[in-house]
């Protein structure tokens, strides 16, 4: 997988479990400190974020890294 099909998939995965939560993407800002366009950004494929981010992401949509980032 290339790293640009990569952040696209990991974008998909945190869409479909915001989404999953019923949560906006600025719901999902707020919980994790972030800005709106920064979620954007990141469900959209255009930045690599850190894994201290997607720590981040995934306590505020109460799941575990590993199902974060779970794309298979």
């Amino acid at each position: 997988m290339t790293r640009a099909k990569l952040k696209i998939e990991l974008g998909k995965q945190i869409v479909m479990l915001r989404q999953q939560k019923g949560w906006s993407q600025s719901d999902l800002a707020r919980a994790c400190n972030k800005d709106r366009q920064a979620i954007e950004k990141l469900e959209n494929g255009k930045v690599n974020p850190t894994l201290y981010t997607l720590l981040e992401i995934a306590n505020a949509l109460e799941v575990s890294l590993p199902e974060l980032v779970d794309l298979g």
